[in-house]
């Protein structure tokens, strides 16, 4: 899939924001745990995307109702959805000096997750959380995502690469009071843009 940045400033995908808030000290000391056993940058994203991806449940397969958004709270209390795990992933890569972006996959429920740049390219990754049919990994040698959109039934990659969380995700994320409630209020699709 060709993907389109947001912006064209690289900057902006090392930013914090409210979301991915990695100068917060416990994003800021994860980082540095993973980092310390990784030879390069490359060792780093992958043992974060693993992290991520085995050590923090997606809500909706440990059945935990509560609600996280802020990569913060997504390592501080080890749940959250797609998004929420997205978060926490481009906050610990972009706390090592490594360009994420967010992106998202209509699949009926808008799916998220992220992509790194490394050498001049951006390479799509997935750290929702493995469990039977779902096997993601790590990989700058074609993808190997959750999920694969059927056109046929509606379903399509969005192209764009954010530099912060789309609004209609967030505020989602934010006005949700458990995960009951945020599953009865997931989008569907983001707003498309020109040329998209």
């Amino acid at each position: 899939m060709q993907t389109i940045q947001e912006t064209p400033d690289l900057s902006a995908y090392l930013a914090a924001d409210e979301a991915i808030d990695h100068h917060h000290d416990l994003v800021r000391e994860t980082a540095a745990r993973l980092a310390a056993g990784a030879a390069d940058s490359y060792e780093y994203a992958r043992a974060a995307f693993e992290f991520v991806r085995d050590t923090i449940p997606h809500s909706q397969d440990s059945g935990d109702p509560r609600v996280t958004w802020r990569a913060s709270d997504v390592l501080e209390w080890r749940t959250g959805i797609c998004y929420a795990k997205a978060h926490a992933l481009a906050a610990l890569l972009r706390a090592e000096d490594i360009p994420t972006a967010l992106c998202y996959q209509e699949l009926g429920v808008l799916h998220g997750l992220v992509a790194v740049r490394f050498e001049g390219t951006w390479h799509r990754q997935d750290p929702r959380g493995n469990k039977p049919g779902v096997d993601a990994r790590f990989s700058l040698d074609g993808e190997r995502l959750a999920f694969t959109p059927d056109p046929a039934a509606g379903e399509r990659d969005h192209p764009l690469l954010y530099a912060a969380p789309h609004p209609v995700v967030l505020d989602v994320l934010k006005a949700a009071r458990d995960r009951p409630h945020l599953w009865r209020t997931l989008p569907t699709a983001l707003p498309d843009h020109a040329g998209t």
